[in-house]
């Protein structure tokens, strides 16, 4: 989105609240989408596999916990737990002969479900009392999860997902597996973009800026959080049910435990709240990051023959995730987002840098 903005008008107001108002964006946006349906035949295999596929699932589980933490103001430590339970009714609804489109349905509906129902609840409190409120749903589920045998066979018990099908047609290949991952993601892209210019979307804007102030005008706040959650919950919970059929293909309760929803906590603020651009550069900042820094401090350690237990660097992405969430807060609130936003436009301007002022 390096371009100038001159020559473009708008005469209607239909043209200028168009998704993409700018021709040169449609464009652009068209490329990007090209260039993500021929992504198998222009990269490997295992790049597809180790970056690719995870990137889309996880900007996905991103958005939709940038819905309650960028759009409604809402703190949300249990997202891991949300998607946990999309992923556990997906694999059990599959295993009784569901099928896998009405199993994502219903992963959804019932996170929507659980989450609304403890929303109910947390909502009666607000700020770093929230927080603590969905910790505890996430502690909460993750306690269900290990010690009923019904959800997950029992404690460190693993439950095989079965292969993936849509209308019928069975999907094993991973340029198939990608697509419906890519699918899912645009999908949510498109909602969370056409949700920032409507009134839902505007009413989740008054009410993180100023509930009291968003009730004078006429906006039940409590109404418009519950409605968050609840949309957030169903896009978390199809999210980890496609995480499970396309990338995991076997459900643990590893896989959504608290240290998984401080990851994607962090994936949201270094990206950007309330971004949907910012998710993106979020997933794959948090996603290369850790494996790159580990890589690069054990390089280190070697040349200096110091010795680094594997332990230690396990967890230095835990440690990153917090140095970042820290730093962004303080440095700079608003993300990657903000930071690309500030790149684009002195790019904009140059070199006729006195036309900003």
């Amino acid at each position: 989105m390096f371009f100038r903005q001159a020559g473009i008008h708008h005469s209607t107001y239909r043209g200028d609240r168009q998704l993409f108002p700018i021709p040169f964006d449609r464009w652009q946006i068209g490329v990007l989408v090209t260039l993500a349906l021929a992504a198998p035949a222009l990269l490997s295999p295992l790049y597809m596999k180790s970056y690719m596929l995870p990137w889309l699932i996880w900007t996905a589980a991103a958005l939709g916990l940038n819905l309650i933490l960028g759009w409604a103001g809402q703190f949300h430590f249990g997202y891991a737990a949300i998607m946990g339970i999309g992923a556990y009714t997906a694999v059990h609804a599959t295993l009784h002969r569901v099928p896998f489109e009405i199993a994502l349905l219903l992963a959804g509906a019932m996170s929507t479900l659980i989450g609304s129902a403890f929303a109910i609840t947390a909502l009666r409190v607000r700020g770093l009392y929230l927080a603590l409120s969905t910790l505890a749903l996430q502690f909460v589920m993750d306690w269900v999860i290990n010690k009923v045998p019904a959800v997950s066979g029992g404690t460190q018990a693993t439950i095989q997902a079965p292969p993936m099908r849509l209308l019928g047609v069975e999907i094993t290949s991973d340029a198939g597996l990608y697509y419906v991952a890519l699918v899912w993601c645009i999908l949510v892209t498109v909602f969370m973009l056409n949700l920032r210019r409507s009134g839902l979307g505007r009413a989740l804007v008054a009410v993180r800026e100023k509930d009291f102030a968003a009730a004078v005008i006429g906006v039940n706040s409590f109404y418009y959080k519950l409605v968050a959650f609840a949309m957030s919950s169903f896009i978390g919970g199809v999210t980890g049910a496609i995480l499970i059929f396309t990338f995991y293909r076997a459900v643990t309760p590893e896989q959504f435990a608290v240290n998984v929803s401080i990851q994607v906590l962090a994936m949201v603020i270094v990206g950007g709240l309330g971004s949907v651009i910012g998710c993106y550069f979020g997933v794959a900042f948090i996603l290369l990051l850790p494996g790159v820094v580990a890589n690069l401090i054990f390089a280190a350690a070697q040349a200096a023959d110091l010795k680094i237990g594997i332990e230690l660097l396990a967890h230095i992405p835990a440690f990153l995730y917090g140095v970042l969430i820290i730093g962004f807060l303080l440095f700079e609130p608003l993300g990657l987002a903000k930071i690309y936003s500030n790149l684009r436009n002195y790019f904009i301007f140059w070199p006729f840098g006195y036309a900003r002022r």
